[in-house]
């Protein structure tokens, strides 16, 4: 790596960030001709932020590919989103993304990213995503790999401290590596430094006592620091500080880093209670790829923030496995105090479910006719008896995954300022701007999606703005 520092070289474009949004804005500024360097927080061995623990992405097509069966169209894509974040979405910038999806996999093979089609059993893409062979980290190590054969710089252990900005423009960038202070220079900016989830202490501004509870299931380098940079320098925000992608996860994972392995998939084939034994929320609303990201929201309303999810031996192999070992016991009542729950009241919320359960044909791959009658909340789909031992229980926690409050941007990743003008030579990609498009909600795949596209359209956008 070549020194930094002032005096030093100016590059045409300075990246912010080392996910995969700013690996792509990285790659697509390299290909535009201009000098691009990566300022990445986190060390050599962490690096890739969130996108290390990702799987898929979700991808527009009109036919079937050797990746995705059937078709997947922009308006079922488009539908899909809507419902899942209520409308609040910039239609827009949502349509942009979902069209440009429909090129993804070949841009990301371009870099040599492999693909492959959905294994049995992960959450019903087979349709939708395209899943990385190898994960996450084998397509943070292809964009890296790639990144080095075309000359972009990457600096690790970098925290960006400062930004310079003289008559809208940022002019330069001030870092510490090591201990020490360094200066970066650059024509053009690409914002993709993540959101906020990793800073406990911001979060419970917004939460209170409450955040004590989260886990943060990626990475402990995601403070939040460029983006409140930035809104200082008069940035408009957008998005909703609530709202985030918050998943259930197992609440004995890590505090920190758990990733993908930590949620658990098997909610919607049982029933989930909270430490008083009460069910809150319908577990068969929909088909779980739209609707896991609600349940961390869900258990974060919960006293104590904390849940309780029980099967059947009918659910084992009908859903990922998961990375701890269940609560197991013969009965119901003997699996309670396993879970910190009264017996007596497990036993009859379980009874009272079953009771309720109205006879269907059982079929998880479909929105099935399996329901309740006179309960509530309903379970709308997939509702079977809780009968047949053993039992299980995991206890869930809210699993933060990334915050929505960012920077608002407009078609071409350029970052609004409170006077409804672009930034000079600012550009936002990832996390950092997903806030535009997911108000509230998640979509499987999505957050990779629109940083895969945002993160093109930035770096493509920067150099122009470097070099013309």
């Amino acid at each position: 790596m070549r020194p930094i520092g002032a005096p030093g070289p100016t590059y045409d474009v300075a990246v912010l960030g080392g996910g995969n949004a700013a690996l792509c804005a990285a790659l697509s500024a390299r290909a535009a001709g201009a000098s691009v360097i990566v300022l990445e927080s986190a060390p050599h061995h962490f690096r890739g932020g969130n996108s290390r623990h990702t799987r898929n992405l979700r991808c527009m097509h009109e036919t079937p590919t050797n990746l995705m069966t059937d078709a997947y169209s922009e308006e079922e894509y488009m539908t899909d989103l809507l419902r899942v974040t209520g409308g609040q979405t910039d239609e827009q910038l949502a349509r942009l993304v979902i069209r440009e999806s429909a090129g993804s996999p070949r841009l990301m093979q371009q870099f040599g990213v492999r693909l492959q089609p959905s294994l049995k059993g992960t959450l019903h893409l087979g349709r939708t995503n395209a899943f990385f062979v190898g994960g996450g980290k084998a397509l943070m190590n292809s964009y890296y790999a790639s990144a080095a054969r075309l000359g972009v710089e990457v600096c690790y252990d970098t925290e960006v401290i400062g930004l310079e900005v003289i008559d809208g423009e940022i002019r330069a960038i001030t870092a510490q590596v090591g201990g020490e202070t360094v200066t970066v220079q650059a024509r053009a900016i690409v914002a993709a430094a993540g959101g906020f989830e990793s800073n406990l202490e911001w979060l419970k501004e917004i939460w209170g006592e409450a955040a004590d509870n989260f886990i943060i299931r990626g990475t402990p380098f995601n403070k939040g620091k460029v983006l409140k940079m930035i809104l200082d320098c008069g940035a408009e925000p957008v998005g909703d500080a609530t709202q985030c992608h918050a998943v259930a996860i197992d609440a004995r994972s890590p505090k920190f880093d758990g990733g993908i392995v930590t949620r658990l998939d098997c909610i919607s084939l049982g029933i989930v209670v909270n430490q008083a034994g009460d069910r809150f929320y319908d577990e068969g609303e929909d088909f779980w790829p739209k609707r896991y990201a609600i349940w961390g929201r869900l258990v974060a309303q919960q006293p104590n923030q904390i849940a309780y999810c029980v099967i059947d031996s009918k659910a084992l192999g009908q859903f990922m496995p998961s990375v701890f070992p269940p609560e197991t016991a013969p009965t119901i009542r003997e699996l309670a105090p396993k879970l910190n729950l009264a017996p007596a009241t497990l036993a009859a919320t379980i009874d009272a479910y079953n009771a309720a359960v109205r006879p269907g044909t059982f079929d998880h791959g479909v929105l099935d006719d399996c329901r309740t009658e006179g309960l509530t909340p309903k379970k709308s789909h997939w509702a079977r008896p809780i009968d047949t031992p053993p039992f299980f229980g995991y206890p869930l926690r809210p699993g933060i995954t990334f915050t929505y409050l960012g920077l608002k941007v407009d078609a071409r990743s350029r970052v609004i300022m409170k006077d409804g003008q672009p930034a000079a030579n600012l550009f936002a990609a990832g996390e950092i701007m997903a806030g535009n498009i997911l108000g509230k909600g998640y979509l499987a795949g999505f957050g990779m999606t629109i940083g895969t596209v945002f993160g093109h359209i930035a770096g493509t956008e920067a150099a122009r703005h470097a070099i013309g």
